[in-house]
């Protein structure tokens, strides 16, 4: 008599919401919070967000952004996380043409990631023009900045404020509060570096 060995399944690949789901289970942990202290400062339900690291549901525009600012980070790198990854292939250069990329809000202004596949960072091109700096921002990652074109009032917080021009360049070491705005409202570039926080911990559902 012939046995048969078991099927052995198939790897099925995730989905946009479990690669979205996982990133944000990564970022949560990163950060040190419960689902619970995440959903009350995202001002989501508890069972929505568990939902979410699991990959059951899909946020709105707007939950993603209370999420992104809660987690200190923005809704385009959020977006990002949900896109198929890249095949690691060695050294292999990856490319990003212009015009291409993931491009979405971030902060006050639009950002657009001019790296995909897997990285150690994220550089992020950034427009804005706005005349109001918002909230200050507060992340675990270091992050660097250089003027492209226009000229920028960046807040420290407690560090104070200053004005940086084309060719200006600063590095803001983790928990630093800063944000940034234009007076007048004029059109400014940005090149913005920042460090990564790879999501993981897709199978771990616990609220740790």
């Amino acid at each position: 008599m012939t046995t048969m060995a078991p099927a052995i399944p198939a790897e099925t690949t995730p989905t946009s919401e479990e690669r979205l789901g996982a990133h944000l289970r990564g970022l949560r942990k990163a950060r040190g919070l419960t689902l619970t202290q995440l959903a009350e400062a995202a001002t989501l339900s508890h069972p929505f967000l568990s939902q979410l690291e699991r990959g059951l549901a899909r946020p709105s525009m707007a939950s993603l952004e209370r999420l992104a600012r809660a987690l200190g980070t923005s809704r385009v790198e959020l977006i990002a996380a949900s896109e198929p990854p890249r095949a690691d292939h060695d050294a292999q250069p990856s490319f990003v043409a212009a015009g291409e990329g993931v491009v979405g809000p971030y902060a006050e202004g639009t950002a657009r990631l001019l790296a995909e596949g897997p990285r150690r960072f994220e550089p992020l091109e950034f427009t804005g023009s706005n005349d109001q700096p918002g909230d200050h921002y507060v992340h675990d990652e270091d992050e660097f900045l250089t003027v492209l074109e226009g000229s920028v009032v960046i807040s420290f917080g407690p560090f104070g404020e200053r004005t940086l021009h084309v060719g200006d360049s600063v590095y803001c070491r983790s928990g630093t509060p800063h944000r940034w705005h234009s007076p007048g409202g004029r059109t400014y570039r940005l090149l913005i570096v920042k460090e990564v926080v790879h999501g993981d911990g897709a199978d771990d559902a616990t609220d740790v």
